[in-house]
């Protein structure tokens, strides 16, 4: 693949904050990528840019993508893009480092174009089955309905203490089960004005409705939704951002639990609301809080998805510490997470290996790039959370749903 052009640029985010586009330019076309940027965010993942900002790293990116016009790069599969990584180690060494988001941006459009160089599309590049002949099994889609925690502003002073309330496709296709998760957030709307009083129509940084209401008030909610619909029930709690030294401090309603009471609440509330997808219900080092989860539902008689997000952090030695002590059955896959595809490359063959449940995730600050449905289709993740509402929102779930035609022809 001969480098003609790369140029970086900067893009706004769905929060109307700066991001990074990269652009290359090939003999087989032009390519663009940009990367999203979260808010909610664990201890454990990279910078999204260096320590000087996004403006010291756009300088930098810009040095170098000079560097790389008229190089040629071969680049047959993931694992091909270790000549470009040693290059941006090599310039990180001497400058710093440029961020998760810039290798986000830069890895992703090279791939692009690695794929388009051998006639193929890049999710179809990324997959192992392909190349056996086998078709890959489309994921189901979870989207966050109602909002709380760090992605909602107050109303009337409060808003839920968990961050999302998600609704989780349960359909014999990906397109199916997107229709119904919107017809389900448009019911959200009506039960919301109902049991709100003045309620207005307001959304969150990722397009889920926002409420002051307490969080088993929205739950009660989002169990008729989602049974009127036949969808599944899903919470990202994100209990780091409300817990203290050894302490979850609920504002919604005023109280403080400890860690055993936290347990055994989140095992509560998967009994009673039936609840099926339950996301850092544990502060992001309590891998041992985590497995009390998992441990947990194994008395309950069905499946439950105990999620590590700010946990592992798609960290390798994170997942496999977690994936050792059974902290986990599923998890949360961010490439920016982590600043490489390579890293991510094998956080998935550990999840696939040990049988750990991957959920692709969008961030909350998101860009018109579709990249992210391409990644979860191509390394065959079960799950792509990707909203439900907001133009940066559906330009993914569209992706997975034309790919999935594509597969039926």
């Amino acid at each position: 693949m001969f480098v003609k052009s790369v140029m970086p640029r900067f893009v706004k985010n769905s929060r109307g904050r700066r991001s990074i586009e990269v652009e290359l330019i090939t003999y087989e076309g032009r390519f663009r990528c940009s990367a999203p940027s979260g808010k909610s965010t664990g201890k454990s993942e990279v910078a999204c840019y260096h320590k000087k900002g996004i403006s010291y790293s756009m300088k930098m990116l810009r040095v170098f993508c000079k560097r790389l016009v008229g190089k040629n790069f071969i680049i047959k599969d993931v694992g091909g893009l270790k000549d470009l990584n040693d290059l941006m180690r090599k310039f990180e060494a001497r400058f710093g480092k440029f961020g998760g988001n810039v290798w986000y941006a830069v890895e992703g459009v090279f791939l692009r174009g690695a794929a388009a160089d051998v006639g193929k599309e890049l999710w179809e590049f990324i997959n192992d089955d392909m190349n056996r002949g086998l078709k890959p099994k489309m994921p189901m889609p979870v989207g966050n309905c109602i909002g709380g925690g760090l992605h909602s502003k107050k109303i009337k002073g409060k808003r839920p203490d968990f961050q999302e309330f998600l609704l989780v496709g349960n359909a014999k296709s990906f397109g199916k089960a997107v229709t119904k998760n919107l017809r389900a957030y448009e019911y959200a709307r009506t039960l919301l004005k109902k049991k709100e009083k003045g309620w207005r129509v307001k959304r969150n940084d990722e397009g889920a409705w926002m409420s002051s209401l307490a969080n088993e008030e929205v739950l009660d909610i989002l169990k008729r939704v989602s049974k009127r619909y036949d969808l599944k029930l899903g919470l990202d709690v994100a209990s780091s951002g409300f817990y203290d030294k050894g302490y979850y401090i609920y504002k919604n309603k005023s109280l403080v639990r400890d860690k055993v009471d936290q347990a055994d609440y989140m095992i509560k509330l998967i009994r009673k609301f039936g609840i099926f997808y339950l996301e850092d219900g544990m502060d992001e080092e309590d891998f041992g809080g985590f497995k009390s989860l998992v441990e947990g539902v194994k008395k309950i008689r069905r499946k439950v998805l105990i999620v590590g997000d700010d946990l592992t952090t798609t960290n390798l030695d994170r997942v496999r510490r977690a994936g050792r002590g059974k902290a986990i059955n599923s998890m949360i896959i961010k490439p920016n997470q982590i600043g490489s595809m390579l890293e991510v490359k094998k956080v998935v063959e550990y999840c696939k290996k040990n049988k750990i449940v991957m959920i692709f995730s969008h961030r909350s600050g998101e860009t018109m790039d579709n990249i992210l449905a391409d990644y979860c289709v191509g390394f065959g993740g079960q799950f792509m959370k990707a909203g439900i509402f907001g133009r940066e929102r559906l330009v993914k779930l569209k992706r997975v749903m034309d790919i999935e035609k594509s597969l039926k022809r």
